[in-house]
């Protein structure tokens, strides 16, 4: 009996010293903890919430854009209505302003005049134009920089 305690003891030794050192270096929990989970479900619910409010005010912005800007296409088309209507006007007697043409926006000027302010548009003189176009039609500051810098 000796000699198989002899053999055994000192590997059963063995054996608990390399079990010990294995669970010592094996990792505790590899998990996450209860904290470390809520502030991931936090983040990601705060991501959520951030990427709907983006969303709405995204829609909310284009609903406003689509009611207040019409479309390009549609402003040249009201234009070009705008246009033919003062020429219509025009060309009847209608509509015609102090100096024999319509007032802006919406009318038409003669085309003496719009030849005028373009020349001076692309010469630099838009000040000079607008200041011309104000006396000629009797139009708003705003109306004739517009249309100066629409030339």
């Amino acid at each position: 009996m000796g000699d198989v305690l002899m053999v055994f003891l000192p590997a059963g030794v063995l054996a608990a010293i390399i079990w010990a050192f294995t669970t010592a270096l094996r990792p505790r929990n590899s998990g996450t903890s209860d904290a470390e989970k809520y502030q991931q479900d936090l983040a990601r619910r705060s991501a959520e919430h951030y990427a709907e409010q983006v969303r709405v005010a995204t829609a909310v912005r284009a609903r406003l854009e689509a009611n207040t800007r019409p479309s390009q296409n549609e402003q040249q088309q009201s234009q070009q209505e705008d246009h033919a209507r003062a020429a219509r006007h025009g060309q009847s007697g209608a509509g015609a302003g102090q100096y024999g043409y319509a007032a802006l926006p919406g009318g038409i000027l003669d085309s003496q005049l719009a030849m005028q302010l373009q020349t001076m548009a692309h010469d630099g003189h838009k000040i000079q134009a607008i200041k011309l176009l104000r006396q000629a039609t009797q139009t708003d500051l705003a109306t004739a920089k517009k249309y100066v810098d629409r030339l």
